[in-house]
Protein backbone atom coordinates (compact mmCIF):
# COMPACT_ATOMS: atom_id res chain seq x y z
CA UNK A 1 0.00 0.00 0.00
CA UNK A 2 2.95 2.29 0.66
CA UNK A 3 4.04 1.79 -2.93
CA UNK A 4 0.58 2.90 -4.14
CA UNK A 5 0.78 6.01 -1.97
CA UNK A 6 4.26 6.82 -3.28
CA UNK A 7 3.08 6.51 -6.87
CA UNK A 8 0.01 8.68 -6.12
CA UNK A 9 2.20 11.31 -4.43
CA UNK A 10 4.59 11.36 -7.37
CA UNK A 11 1.70 11.71 -9.83
CA UNK A 12 0.07 14.52 -7.84
CA UNK A 13 3.33 16.47 -7.78
CA UNK A 14 4.06 15.98 -11.45
CA UNK A 15 0.63 16.47 -12.98
CA UNK A 16 -0.01 19.77 -14.78
CA UNK A 17 -3.47 21.34 -14.71
CA UNK A 18 -4.20 24.05 -17.29
CA UNK A 19 -7.96 24.52 -17.28
CA UNK A 20 -11.20 23.77 -15.46
CA UNK A 21 -11.76 20.53 -17.31
CA UNK A 22 -8.37 19.12 -16.26
CA UNK A 23 -8.96 20.36 -12.71
CA UNK A 24 -12.24 18.47 -12.55
CA UNK A 25 -10.54 15.30 -13.83
CA UNK A 26 -7.92 15.70 -11.08
CA UNK A 27 -10.63 16.00 -8.44
CA UNK A 28 -12.47 12.94 -9.71
CA UNK A 29 -9.25 10.86 -9.80
CA UNK A 30 -7.85 11.71 -6.39
CA UNK A 31 -10.19 13.44 -3.92
CA UNK A 32 -13.75 12.63 -4.95
CA UNK A 33 -15.82 10.12 -2.98
CA UNK A 34 -14.96 7.46 -5.52
CA UNK A 35 -11.40 8.65 -6.09
CA UNK A 36 -8.09 6.88 -5.47
CA UNK A 37 -7.48 8.26 -1.99
CA UNK A 38 -10.99 7.32 -0.78
CA UNK A 39 -10.39 3.75 -1.94
CA UNK A 40 -7.02 3.64 -0.13
CA UNK A 41 -8.75 4.81 3.06
CA UNK A 42 -11.17 1.91 2.65
CA UNK A 43 -8.24 -0.51 2.30
CA UNK A 44 -6.64 0.84 5.50
CA UNK A 45 -8.83 -1.47 7.59
CA UNK A 46 -7.07 -4.48 6.08
CA UNK A 47 -3.61 -3.27 7.11
CA UNK A 48 -1.95 -4.84 10.17
CA UNK A 49 -1.91 -2.94 13.46
CA UNK A 50 1.84 -2.45 13.26
CA UNK A 51 1.74 -0.85 9.77
CA UNK A 52 -1.50 1.11 10.21
CA UNK A 53 0.03 4.18 12.00
CA UNK A 54 2.71 4.64 9.36
CA UNK A 55 0.43 4.04 6.39
CA UNK A 56 -2.38 6.15 7.91
CA UNK A 57 -0.02 9.09 8.43
CA UNK A 58 1.27 8.81 4.87
CA UNK A 59 -2.28 8.57 3.51
CA UNK A 60 -3.31 11.77 5.29
CA UNK A 61 -0.22 13.55 3.95
CA UNK A 62 -1.01 12.55 0.36
CA UNK A 63 -4.67 13.53 0.78
CA UNK A 64 -3.65 16.94 2.15
CA UNK A 65 -1.25 17.39 -0.76
CA UNK A 66 -3.98 16.62 -3.29
CA UNK A 67 -6.51 18.95 -1.64
CA UNK A 68 -4.02 21.81 -1.40
CA UNK A 69 -3.05 21.42 -5.04
CA UNK A 70 -6.71 21.35 -6.08
CA UNK A 71 -7.53 24.53 -4.10
CA UNK A 72 -4.44 26.36 -5.32
CA UNK A 73 -5.02 25.56 -8.99
CA UNK A 74 -8.75 26.35 -8.72
CA UNK A 75 -8.03 29.81 -7.28
CA UNK A 76 -5.42 30.48 -9.95
CA UNK A 77 -7.79 29.52 -12.77
CA UNK A 78 -10.61 31.72 -11.36
CA UNK A 79 -8.32 34.73 -10.96
CA UNK A 80 -6.89 34.40 -14.44
CA UNK A 81 -10.40 34.03 -15.83
CA UNK A 82 -11.65 37.23 -14.15
CA UNK A 83 -8.59 39.16 -15.32
CA UNK A 84 -9.11 37.92 -18.83
CA UNK A 85 -12.70 39.13 -18.70
CA UNK A 86 -11.61 42.58 -17.52
CA UNK A 87 -9.31 43.08 -20.49
CA UNK A 88 -11.22 41.14 -23.12
CA UNK A 89 -10.93 43.46 -26.11
CA UNK A 90 -13.43 41.44 -28.09
CA UNK A 91 -16.32 42.52 -25.85
CA UNK A 92 -18.56 45.33 -27.22
CA UNK A 93 -18.06 48.77 -25.68
CA UNK A 94 -20.34 50.12 -23.00
CA UNK A 95 -22.67 53.00 -23.77
CA UNK A 96 -22.79 55.70 -21.10
CA UNK A 97 -25.62 58.21 -21.06
CA UNK A 98 -24.34 61.65 -20.08
CA UNK A 99 -27.73 63.31 -20.43
CA UNK A 100 -28.68 66.33 -22.48
CA UNK A 101 -30.54 69.59 -22.16
CA UNK A 102 -34.32 69.41 -22.22
CA UNK A 103 -35.85 70.41 -25.55
CA UNK A 104 -37.45 73.48 -23.92
CA UNK A 105 -34.09 74.60 -22.54
CA UNK A 106 -32.51 74.07 -25.96
CA UNK A 107 -35.21 76.21 -27.58
CA UNK A 108 -34.97 78.88 -24.90
CA UNK A 109 -31.17 79.07 -25.16
CA UNK A 110 -31.38 79.45 -28.93
CA UNK A 111 -33.98 82.19 -28.50
CA UNK A 112 -31.81 84.05 -25.97
CA UNK A 113 -28.66 83.68 -28.07
CA UNK A 114 -30.27 85.35 -31.08
CA UNK A 115 -31.48 88.37 -29.12
CA UNK A 116 -28.20 88.75 -27.27
CA UNK A 117 -26.52 89.11 -30.65
CA UNK A 118 -28.44 92.35 -31.23
CA UNK A 119 -27.88 93.89 -27.81
CA UNK A 120 -30.69 92.54 -25.63
CA UNK A 121 -29.90 91.81 -21.99
CA UNK A 122 -31.49 88.88 -20.13
CA UNK A 123 -33.48 89.93 -17.05
CA UNK A 124 -35.44 87.73 -14.65
CA UNK A 125 -37.99 88.28 -11.89
CA UNK A 126 -40.07 86.44 -9.26
CA UNK A 127 -42.66 83.85 -10.24
CA UNK A 128 -44.79 84.79 -7.22
CA UNK A 129 -45.73 88.33 -8.16
CA UNK A 130 -47.62 91.27 -6.66
CA UNK A 131 -50.87 92.08 -8.41
CA UNK A 132 -49.58 95.61 -9.06
CA UNK A 133 -46.71 94.42 -11.26
CA UNK A 134 -48.70 91.67 -12.96
CA UNK A 135 -51.80 93.76 -13.76
CA UNK A 136 -52.10 97.33 -12.47
CA UNK A 137 -48.87 98.73 -13.90
CA UNK A 138 -49.60 97.00 -17.21
CA UNK A 139 -52.79 98.93 -17.85
CA UNK A 140 -54.97 95.95 -16.97
CA UNK A 141 -57.93 97.38 -15.02
CA UNK A 142 -59.58 95.58 -12.15
CA UNK A 143 -62.57 94.54 -14.25
CA UNK A 144 -60.42 92.99 -17.00
CA UNK A 145 -61.26 89.30 -17.70
CA UNK A 146 -57.59 88.29 -17.39
CA UNK A 147 -57.79 89.01 -13.66
CA UNK A 148 -60.61 86.54 -13.20
CA UNK A 149 -59.92 83.42 -11.13
CA UNK A 150 -60.54 81.37 -14.27
CA UNK A 151 -57.27 82.68 -15.70
CA UNK A 152 -55.15 83.54 -12.68
CA UNK A 153 -53.85 81.67 -9.63
CA UNK A 154 -54.28 83.96 -6.63
CA UNK A 155 -52.18 83.28 -3.54
CA UNK A 156 -53.62 83.93 -0.09
CA UNK A 157 -51.53 86.44 1.86
CA UNK A 158 -51.95 86.14 5.63
CA UNK A 159 -49.26 88.64 6.55
CA UNK A 160 -50.12 91.71 4.46
CA UNK A 161 -53.79 92.13 3.62
CA UNK A 162 -53.06 95.27 1.58
CA UNK A 163 -51.26 93.36 -1.17
CA UNK A 164 -52.54 90.62 -3.42
CA UNK A 165 -50.19 88.03 -4.87
CA UNK A 166 -50.54 85.87 -7.96
CA UNK A 167 -48.52 83.30 -9.83
CA UNK A 168 -47.46 85.54 -12.70
CA UNK A 169 -49.50 85.09 -15.84
CA UNK A 170 -46.75 86.48 -18.10
CA UNK A 171 -43.18 87.75 -17.74
CA UNK A 172 -44.23 91.37 -18.37
CA UNK A 173 -43.92 92.17 -14.62
CA UNK A 174 -40.15 91.84 -15.11
CA UNK A 175 -40.38 94.68 -17.61
CA UNK A 176 -42.22 96.85 -15.09
CA UNK A 177 -39.68 96.13 -12.36
CA UNK A 178 -36.81 96.92 -14.75
CA UNK A 179 -38.35 100.23 -15.84
CA UNK A 180 -39.00 101.26 -12.23
CA UNK A 181 -35.35 100.63 -11.37
CA UNK A 182 -33.74 102.09 -14.50
CA UNK A 183 -33.97 105.00 -16.87
CA UNK A 184 -34.07 104.55 -20.66
CA UNK A 185 -32.61 103.29 -22.88
CA UNK A 186 -33.71 99.76 -21.93
CA UNK A 187 -33.30 96.72 -24.14
CA UNK A 188 -34.18 93.46 -22.37
CA UNK A 189 -35.68 90.01 -22.82
CA UNK A 190 -37.45 88.29 -19.92
CA UNK A 191 -37.56 84.46 -20.04
CA UNK A 192 -39.30 82.37 -17.41
CA UNK A 193 -42.21 80.23 -16.27
CA UNK A 194 -45.75 81.62 -16.28
CA UNK A 195 -48.97 80.18 -14.91
CA UNK A 196 -52.57 80.17 -16.13
CA UNK A 197 -55.59 78.62 -14.47
CA UNK A 198 -56.51 76.59 -17.54
CA UNK A 199 -57.74 73.08 -18.21
CA UNK A 200 -54.91 70.79 -19.30
CA UNK A 201 -55.31 69.70 -22.92
CA UNK A 202 -52.92 68.71 -25.73
CA UNK A 203 -52.65 72.43 -26.57
CA UNK A 204 -52.87 74.04 -23.11
CA UNK A 205 -51.09 73.58 -19.80
CA UNK A 206 -51.37 75.34 -16.45
CA UNK A 207 -47.67 76.25 -16.65
CA UNK A 208 -45.50 77.11 -19.62
CA UNK A 209 -42.43 79.15 -20.56
CA UNK A 210 -42.50 82.57 -22.11
CA UNK A 211 -39.96 85.07 -23.38
CA UNK A 212 -40.93 88.72 -23.59
CA UNK A 213 -38.88 91.56 -24.98
CA UNK A 214 -38.84 95.29 -24.32
CA UNK A 215 -37.02 98.19 -25.95
CA UNK A 216 -37.54 101.74 -24.68
CA UNK A 217 -35.75 104.85 -25.93
CA UNK A 218 -36.44 108.06 -27.80
CA UNK A 219 -38.00 107.73 -31.26
CA UNK A 220 -38.61 103.97 -31.13
CA UNK A 221 -41.14 103.02 -33.79
CA UNK A 222 -43.12 100.10 -35.16
CA UNK A 223 -40.52 99.87 -37.90
CA UNK A 224 -37.87 99.03 -35.28
CA UNK A 225 -40.12 96.31 -33.89
CA UNK A 226 -40.65 94.78 -37.34
CA UNK A 227 -36.92 94.83 -38.02
CA UNK A 228 -36.05 93.02 -34.78
CA UNK A 229 -38.80 90.42 -35.18
CA UNK A 230 -37.82 89.80 -38.81
CA UNK A 231 -34.19 89.29 -37.77
CA UNK A 232 -35.18 86.77 -35.08
CA UNK A 233 -37.53 84.83 -37.36
CA UNK A 234 -34.96 84.48 -40.13
CA UNK A 235 -32.26 83.35 -37.69
CA UNK A 236 -34.53 80.88 -35.90
CA UNK A 237 -36.68 79.48 -38.72
CA UNK A 238 -34.58 80.17 -41.81
CA UNK A 239 -33.74 83.02 -44.18
CA UNK A 240 -36.82 82.45 -46.37
CA UNK A 241 -39.29 82.90 -43.48
CA UNK A 242 -41.46 86.00 -43.75
CA UNK A 243 -43.42 87.84 -41.05
CA UNK A 244 -46.71 89.68 -40.96
CA UNK A 245 -48.47 91.75 -38.31
CA UNK A 246 -52.24 91.44 -37.88
CA UNK A 247 -54.08 94.06 -35.77
CA UNK A 248 -54.86 92.71 -32.31
CA UNK A 249 -55.42 93.92 -28.74
CA UNK A 250 -53.36 93.78 -25.56
CA UNK A 251 -53.96 96.12 -22.59
CA UNK A 252 -50.29 97.09 -22.33
CA UNK A 253 -49.56 97.86 -26.00
CA UNK A 254 -51.14 100.29 -28.48
CA UNK A 255 -51.18 99.60 -31.36
CA UNK A 256 -51.03 95.83 -30.83
CA UNK A 257 -50.41 93.06 -33.32
CA UNK A 258 -50.55 89.31 -33.68
CA UNK A 259 -47.22 88.04 -34.97
CA UNK A 260 -47.41 85.50 -37.81
CA UNK A 261 -44.71 83.79 -39.85
CA UNK A 262 -44.86 81.88 -43.10
CA UNK A 263 -45.32 78.17 -42.42
CA UNK A 264 -41.83 76.65 -42.44
CA UNK A 265 -43.25 73.22 -43.28
CA UNK A 266 -45.06 74.09 -46.51
CA UNK A 267 -43.18 77.38 -47.09
CA UNK A 268 -46.43 79.32 -47.23
CA UNK A 269 -48.20 77.07 -49.74
CA UNK A 270 -50.73 75.68 -47.25
CA UNK A 271 -50.76 72.45 -45.24
CA UNK A 272 -52.43 70.82 -42.24
CA UNK A 273 -50.06 72.49 -39.79
CA UNK A 274 -51.02 76.00 -40.92
CA UNK A 275 -54.62 74.97 -41.73
CA UNK A 276 -54.00 75.75 -45.40
CA UNK A 277 -53.42 79.46 -44.67
CA UNK A 278 -49.67 79.42 -45.20
CA UNK A 279 -49.18 81.32 -41.91
CA UNK A 280 -48.48 80.37 -38.27
CA UNK A 281 -49.05 82.53 -35.19
CA UNK A 282 -46.03 82.62 -32.85
CA UNK A 283 -46.84 85.48 -30.45
CA UNK A 284 -48.00 89.01 -29.86
CA UNK A 285 -46.35 92.42 -29.96
CA UNK A 286 -46.96 96.15 -30.13
CA UNK A 287 -45.90 99.61 -29.00
CA UNK A 288 -45.84 100.13 -25.22
CA UNK A 289 -49.04 101.81 -24.03
CA UNK A 290 -48.55 105.36 -22.65
CA UNK A 291 -50.35 104.34 -19.44
CA UNK A 292 -47.60 101.77 -18.77
CA UNK A 293 -44.98 104.52 -19.06
CA UNK A 294 -46.96 106.69 -16.68
CA UNK A 295 -47.15 103.83 -14.14
CA UNK A 296 -43.35 103.55 -14.06
CA UNK A 297 -42.62 107.28 -14.14
CA UNK A 298 -41.61 107.64 -17.80
CA UNK A 299 -42.77 110.58 -19.87
CA UNK A 300 -44.73 109.10 -22.82
CA UNK A 301 -44.16 112.35 -24.73
CA UNK A 302 -40.40 111.81 -24.52
CA UNK A 303 -40.04 108.03 -24.75
CA UNK A 304 -41.56 105.31 -26.89
CA UNK A 305 -40.96 101.60 -26.93
CA UNK A 306 -42.06 98.24 -28.21
CA UNK A 307 -42.75 94.92 -26.49
CA UNK A 308 -43.26 91.38 -27.72
CA UNK A 309 -43.94 87.98 -26.21
CA UNK A 310 -43.68 84.37 -27.40
CA UNK A 311 -44.37 81.00 -25.79
CA UNK A 312 -41.40 78.64 -25.84
CA UNK A 313 -43.58 75.52 -25.84
CA UNK A 314 -45.57 76.83 -28.79
CA UNK A 315 -42.41 77.64 -30.74
CA UNK A 316 -40.90 74.21 -30.03
CA UNK A 317 -44.13 72.40 -30.88
CA UNK A 318 -44.36 74.10 -34.26
CA UNK A 319 -40.68 73.73 -35.10
CA UNK A 320 -40.45 70.02 -34.23
CA UNK A 321 -44.00 68.91 -35.03
CA UNK A 322 -44.96 68.06 -31.43
CA UNK A 323 -48.70 67.53 -31.08
CA UNK A 324 -49.13 67.41 -27.28
CA UNK A 325 -47.75 70.03 -24.87
CA UNK A 326 -47.96 67.51 -22.00
CA UNK A 327 -45.07 65.54 -23.49
CA UNK A 328 -42.67 68.26 -22.33
CA UNK A 329 -43.42 67.49 -18.69
CA UNK A 330 -43.88 63.71 -18.60
CA UNK A 331 -40.14 62.92 -18.55
CA UNK A 332 -40.61 60.11 -21.06
CA UNK A 333 -37.06 59.24 -22.20
CA UNK A 334 -38.41 57.95 -25.52
CA UNK A 335 -39.62 61.49 -26.24
CA UNK A 336 -36.68 63.40 -24.78
CA UNK A 337 -34.06 61.30 -26.61
CA UNK A 338 -35.36 62.59 -29.94
CA UNK A 339 -33.88 66.04 -29.36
Amino acid sequence: MLSKLSEAEKEINSITIANKEELENFRLRFISRNGLLSKLFDELKNVSKDEKPVIGKKLNEVKKLAEEKYSSVKQSIEESGSKAEEIDLTLPGRNFSIGRQHILIQTLNEFVKIFREIGFKVTEGPELEEEFYNFDALNTPEHHPARDLQDTFYIQNKFDKTKKYVLRTHTSPVQVRTMLANKPPIRIICPGKVFRNETVTPKNYFMFHQVEGLYVDKNVSMRDLKGVISYFVKKFYGENTKTRFIPSFFPFTEPSAQLDITCFICEGKGCKTCKDTGWLEIGGCGMVHPNVFKAVGYDPEEYTGYAFGMGIERIAMMKYGIKDIRLFYQNDVRFLDQF
